[in-house]
């Protein structure tokens, strides 16, 4: 995955460093390799802090191994002494300083004896006390292995069930991701119990190994920690296979070439992942413009996909983003996706007042006063916005929309975040989205994949096996200046379903009543919009930018 670059790269990287000196001072028990391995978990959360879960597992691993193997050695209690400083967590000065003074005591010889076994006993007892060791762990593992809703207070349905790289993979894609090909993982794992046996310290990366494994139920961000242990485990293999050769250039010449077929599967994907670039220069162009007629402090509403781009590319503040998609996705979804553009601008100026004024808090718990006895209807809430007479807060900065033609693609992903009763955490009957731009056009009938076609003589679609009415039929052409040219016919009035065909983009789109009149729908391909509510700031093929008036 050549030019990727993520907070992973840290994941993967921080926790060699620390395996490296844990292991490096049980093979030399010298204090300074110790005070390394402290060191080195000391930083590990200012670079990934999601991965303490991993990083308690290694430590765990390391006190119980020299419990059980060097006990009756001097730098035993030495070791666990630093190691635990250095996984608890405290105020991150304070624990610096805990660090170095008792690297130097500990170097002095200043205690010992009974007294330093007693004080190896405080320091765990310490970290297990302040640490919640089994608490985070349990945690991480129930925060991607159990999807749905959120069980306490309100029902937020959970970012993860849409997360490509936190959905549960199959063994081939685990195998891949880790060693390239299944074959590879089993030699790598076979690897790592030899090494493991001949090297009884690299028992310390089992947690590593462990979270690669835990990404079939996890999704595909875990196998990136299980990628360096299962290297060395299937070279170790390669290595011991040929220790049996006495002649050395057959020795290294097998050794090379079984690499080298590791190797292979992981070069070719190399060379076959070419992907696009988040946003194409036209759009990067659109927001440059756009960004010169803003201030800072101003916000940009989008969905989370777009957060961190419309952030880089515009200095604009964002409600979600990659790493901030809570429950706010509900508000984000409800703003993009109701019918109601009144609706849609009461709910964009009072969710970023209120995440100002809440010193940045999450909005949808603040706003529905959520594990509150307190707690708002958000349903009666929502319907106010619609219909009723609602006294805004004070307007302290602009807010804009962004509704890019990409969001098409996962259009209906983003209803599903709002299409849900948060009292009861039951889903809505979900609108009906169809979008393709693979399609047969032929004289009598339009083929749009999926056993969906259009009947031009009966003015029907075809789904599946039944058949039924279109109530509009939507040709949509981006002229150069002005809004989009709309030709519509009106093809029966008992039809549910409308065919909107996007004649600039050579796509079709198929949608409900609830589809069609959501703001993202007419704001963007119709650019139909209250203009009490709304002014367009920004238009061209790849996005419209919207400013709220109120």
């Amino acid at each position: 995955m050549v030019g990727y670059y993520d907070t992973d790269m840290f994941a993967a990287m921080a926790p060699m460093f620390i395996l490296y000196f844990l292991i490096a001072s049980i093979k030399e028990e010298r204090l300074n390799t110790a005070l390394y391995a402290s060191l080195m978990i000391f930083i590990y959360p200012f670079l990934y802090d999601a991965g303490r879960a991993i990083v308690y597992g290694m430590g765990i691993i390391y006190i119980l191994y020299m419990v059980m193997f060097h006990r009756k050695d001097v730098f035993t209690p030495k070791s666990i002494i630093l190691i635990s400083i250095g996984l608890t967590p405290i105020f991150y000065l304070l624990k610096l300083a805990l660090i170095i003074v008792a690297y130097v005591i500990l170097k002095r010889n200043i205690i010992k004896g009974a007294n330093l076994t007693y004080l190896a006993i405080a320091s765990l007892v310490f970290f297990i006390i302040f640490g919640n060791i089994f608490g985070i762990i349990w945690s991480k593992i129930q925060t991607y292995s159990v999807r749905g809703f959120d069980e306490e207070g309100l029902h937020f349905y959970q970012v993860k069930q849409t997360v490509r790289e936190a959905g549960r993979i199959p063994f081939e894609v685990m195998a891949n991701r880790i060693s390239g090909s299944s074959i590879g993982v089993i030699i790598s794992l076979i690897g790592y119990v030899l090494l493991v046996i001949r090297h009884r310290p690299f028992i310390l990366a089992l947690p590593l190994i462990g979270i690669g494994i835990f990404s079939l139920w996890g999704g595909l961000r875990f196998t990136v920690y299980a990628v360096p242990i299962a290297a060395i485990g299937a070279v170790y293999l390669f290595y011991v296979l040929g220790s049996f050769i006495a002649n050395t250039k057959i020795k290294y010449a097998l050794i090379s070439l079984l690499t080298a077929l590791m190797l292979y599967p992981n070069i070719t994907h190399i060379i076959g992942y070419k992907v696009p670039t988040v946003l194409n220069h036209q759009e990067v162009q659109t927001l440059h413009t756009f960004k010169a007629g803003t201030s800072p402090k101003d916000y940009i509403i989008a969905w989370w996909d777009y957060g961190y781009p419309l952030w880089y590319y515009t200095n604009l503040n964002t409600l979600i983003d990659g790493g901030k998609h809570n429950h706010d996705n509900f508000i984000v979804s409800e703003i993009l996706t109701t019918t109601s553009q009144r609706e849609a601008a009461r709910l964009s100026r009072i969710a970023v007042e209120t995440y100002i004024a809440s010193d940045y808090e999450i909005i949808a718990d603040t706003l529905f006063k959520n594990h509150q006895d307190d707690q708002v209807n958000v349903a009666g809430y929502l319907e106010t916005l619609r219909y009723g007479d609602v006294t805004l807060p004070k307007k302290t900065v602009d807010v804009y929309l962004y509704l890019p033609f990409r969001m098409l693609g996962i259009f209906p992903t983003v209803k599903v975040f709002s299409s849900i009763d948060l009292e009861t955490g039951v889903s809505k009957a979900r609108p009906f989205f169809y979008s393709t731009g693979r399609f047969q056009d032929t004289q009598d009938v339009i083929h749009l994949g999926n056993r969906i076609s259009i009947l031009k003589q009966e003015g029907q679609l075809q789904l599946g096996a039944r058949t039924t009415p279109i109530k509009a039929f939507y040709t949509i052409v981006n002229q150069e200046a002005g809004k989009p040219k709309v030709d519509v016919q009106n093809v029966s009035a008992t039809g549910a379903i409308s065919v909107i065909y996007l004649a600039s983009y050579n796509q079709f789109l198929l949608v409900d009543d609830e589809m069609l009149n959501s703001a993202y729908i007419q704001m963007f391909i119709f650019e139909a919009y209250d203009t009490e509510l709304f002014e367009l700031v920004s238009s061209d093929p790849y996005a419209k930018i919207y400013r709220l008036k109120i």
